[in-house]
């Protein structure tokens, strides 16, 4: 099947490498016109066949400038986001700021400043628009060791979805979030060289996080995009509210 976001207009963030990149990727692939930015604008420079910017979701300005460049829109793919490593003893308020405000408020100033569009767009086309939010399993899903401020924002996320479907089931938008377990990517792979640094080994950092894996081996970053592609497709068309596992049984 192709074609299946073909007329629908569709941003990502964080859409230079991993998880974002195979979103944005995907969606182009089924038909949509992609507005893809990253903080690291150079990352997208070989992103060719979409719209690619330079943008800090941390910056309400600089977000509503986007939007308003950008105009109305179908999909909105919220995937920005930061893994702080660590329990409530090594989370200072600093990291606590942060990792609120990147991993939460950013997709607050990214719904609020596309919803309007994405109202009026579903209004004009009959067809429903869709929020996917990048939320994880270590959420209110699942506990997860050293992700204590992580979980505790993506437990958030799960709550802002919950809210933003609620409020706009009857007017056309949906708002669904997406729960990874452990998934390959260059940020990933970063963790993993920092934590063996720690415990002695690159090898047996990978071993920590493989072996949480029921399935024996991590998630791929087109998988995830997989879902991201039928929760912004009319076949999610009844599907809201939700959050979806995508772990490998991590969660069972």
């Amino acid at each position: 099947m192709s074609g299946r976001l073909e007329g629908r207009r569709a941003v990502v963030t964080a859409a230079g490498q991993g998880i974002g990149r195979a979103i944005a990727e995907a969606f182009r692939a089924e038909g949509a016109e992609v507005f893809a930015s990253d903080l690291k604008p150079e990352l997208l420079d070989d992103f060719d066949g979409v719209d690619v910017t330079g943008l800090d979701v941390l910056s309400t300005e600089a977000v509503e400038a986007y939007a308003a460049r950008v105009g109305a829109i179908d999909v909105l793919a919220n995937v920005a986001g930061y893994v702080h490593h660590g329990t409530v003893l090594d989370c200072s308020e600093a990291d606590w700021d942060f990792s609120f405000d990147l991993n939460v408020k950013s997709m607050h100033r990214m719904i609020r400043a596309f919803l309007p569009g994405m109202l009026v767009r579903a209004q004009a086309t009959g067809q429903s628009a869709s929020i996917v939010n990048l939320s994880s399993g270590a959420s209110t899903i699942k506990a997860a060791a050293n992700r204590y401020v992580y979980g505790a924002t993506k437990a958030a996320v799960l709550g802002l979805t919950k809210s933003v479907a609620l409020d706009f089931v009857a007017r056309g938008v949906r708002c669904n979030a997406i729960c990874p377990g452990t998934v390959r990517s260059p940020s990933w792979e970063a963790r993993v060289e920092e934590l063996g640094e720690k415990i002695g080994g690159k090898d047996k950092a990978m071993e920590m996080f493989v072996s949480r894996q029921p399935m024996g081996r991590v998630g791929e970053p087109s998988e995830i995009a997989a879902l991201a592609v039928y929760l912004a497709s009319n076949e999610s068309a009844f599907t809201t509210g939700t959050a979806i596992p995508i772990d490998g049984g991590w969660s069972i």
